[in-house]
């Protein structure tokens, strides 16, 4: 599981059910009726032991993406799906898709307001190379763009640089104007709102973005220190446009440029020109996504998506190496065994009625760059044909600091997106595994946002409804004593069939989850 770096017992199986999905709307359905349990059952202890002790082992050398351990691991599931017969997910045979990456490495140099120069480092932060020369600046406000409200009304911001500042507008009576309540809306989601800013400035057409956000700017900053203390770069999917410049600034920045700007709402062009001269030298780095499916047999151009990741965090400094056998080689080998169960059921003429893809993501620890690829870049299949993501990240250890019963899971995200997801995901458990699904991490307030870490996200950012599989934290998190010999296999096949059983569901019923809490 990411870091975050800026902003991210036995299985009680007592059922002898013949229905194929277990949800109310399934029931007028005129299909076979199939357990879901003899195939579930093909998904041992035994066997998620055997892969994980070879994926988990030093041979693959922690798996750091683009590093030869990481052409191990590709390699190993390529070779697994191909001793299952399931195919590639791509049209041209390749199980592999590329992924284009680079390390930005940290630039130098300085910004220039109104020809006086600030260095980068102190009051203005960036991670890649900029160069502009007397660019005109923008003030959008609180750079937002919602129904009813824009920043942006009136104001042509095309090859302009544009100061934007966190927060969102309140009404005199208090309310947040965005949503008309006292409920702030997603703009003030310190990490999902920057994207969204960023994309809109780009969408306008403007050539960057001065950011000021009090709160986080130290955080960017000691990211930045310690890169620059390690002479380390930044790894990012490679940049296509170039041309854009993301800017985090101080408050002494931000005044420089607009002096009023802690009470100034108001947006307008400014008689202030920025010029930036930030040189850097980027290195591509090669590595890849793998992706196989099971074609569905009804309803074949609808998709769900299961994922983990494939990578973990390498060989740390002192040469020891970090074996990830929970993170996430605990989510790996259960996506396998989940294939082969989905496998078997086709073999027997019980395929899914959707297609079901197995999608194995790299560069999760970078910065969820594979499924950002994936989503935002080369999906595939379509998005909007994609019906939930399942994600499998960490299922194989206990979370030390939580009591009571060593069989559960944290499930989050479920109710996020769809209510109807939620309902179904409960049923499940209920019916055939009797999880204690436990949502602690699920709050919005979780200081750990979780939500925001893991590859799901970057199908939930658009729409897609998911569920985050999760074990939490450890003392060997990221760190080299995560390995096999400490997993629990029983409660790794617990959870796993769990997921199946989910999939199975998700898979086979009449209609598609409904999203009734999309966000913009």
């Amino acid at each position: 599981m990411k870091k975050t770096l800026f902003i991210l017992a036995g299985l009680l199986v007592g059922c002898n059910s013949s229905q194929k999905t277990v949800s109310k709307e399934s029931t007028s359905e005129k299909t076979t009726v199939v357990s879901p349990v003899t195939y579930a059952e093909t998904i041992t202890e035994a066997e998620l032991k055997d892969h994980l002790y070879i994926y988990a082992s030093d041979e693959f050398e922690g798996r750091e993406t683009g590093k030869p351990g990481q052409k191990k691991a590709i390699a190993y599931i390529k070779n697994e799906y191909e001793k299952l017969n399931i195919p590639p997910a791509k049209p041209d045979g390749d199980y592999f898709q590329k992924v284009p990456i680079e390390i930005s490495n940290l630039p130098t140099g300085k910004l220039s307001i109104n020809n006086t120069d600030f260095l980068l480092g102190e009051h203005v932060l960036t991670f890649s190379a900029a160069q502009t020369t007397n660019t005109p600046i923008v003030y959008v406000g609180y750079g937002i763009e919602d129904e009813g409200y824009s920043d942006y009304e009136g104001l042509d911001v095309t090859d302009k640089m544009v100061l934007v500042k966190f927060g969102e507008p309140i009404n005199s009576d208090g309310t947040y104007k965005i949503s008309g309540t006292s409920e702030k809306s997603v703009w003030s989601n310190a990490s999902e709102s920057l994207s969204k800013r960023i994309q809109l400035a780009v969408d306008k057409g403007a050539k960057g973005i001065f950011y000021l956000d009090t709160d986080n700017f130290n955080r960017f900053k000691r990211r930045f220190d310690y890169m620059k203390g390690n002479n380390s770069g930044r790894m990012s999917l490679k940049n296509n446009n170039n041309d854009f410049s993301s800017l985090f600034i101080d408050e002494t920045l931000a005044k420089a440029i607009l002096p009023g700007i802690d009470s100034d709402n108001s947006p307008k062009v400014l008689k202030t020109t920025a010029s930036l001269e930030f040189k850097s030298s980027n290195e591509e780095i090669d590595s890849e996504n793998v992706i196989a499916f099971i074609k569905g047999s009804e309803k074949p151009d609808e998709y769900l998506v299961i994922s983990s990741h494939l990578d973990h965090i390498g060989i740390s400094s002192n040469g020891e190496i970090n074996n990830g056998a929970d993170d996430d080689g605990s989510g790996t080998v259960a996506l396998l065994e989940i294939a082969e169960a989905f496998k078997k059921a086709k073999d027997d003429g019980n395929g899914p009625r959707r297609s079901v893809v197995f999608l194995h993501v790299t560069g999760e620890e970078k910065g969820l760059l594979g499924s950002q690829y994936y989503t935002d870049f080369d999906p595939v299949f379509p998005l909007e044909q994609t019906v939930t993501n399942l994600n499998i990240d960490m299922i194989g250890r206990i979370d030390p600091k939580r009591k009571g019963n060593r069989n559960y899971i944290y499930l989050i995200g479920s109710d996020k997106l769809s209510t109807e997801l939620h309902e179904l995901s409960e049923e499940v458990n209920q019916k055939y595994a009797n999880l204690e699904l436990d949502y602690t991490y699920n709050d919005e307030n979780d200081p750990n946002r979780f939500y925001y870490r893991s590859d799901h996200y970057n199908f939930a950012k658009n729409n897609i409804p998911i569920i985050f599989y999760f074990n939490g934290t450890h003392d060997d998190y990221h760190r080299p004593g995560d390995t096999p010999d400490k997993i629990n296999y029983d409660l790794l096949e617990n959870r796993t069939r769990l997921v199946f059983y989910t999939a199975w569901e998700l898979a086979n019923r009449d209609k598609p989850v409904k999203v009734d809490k999309a966000t913009e």
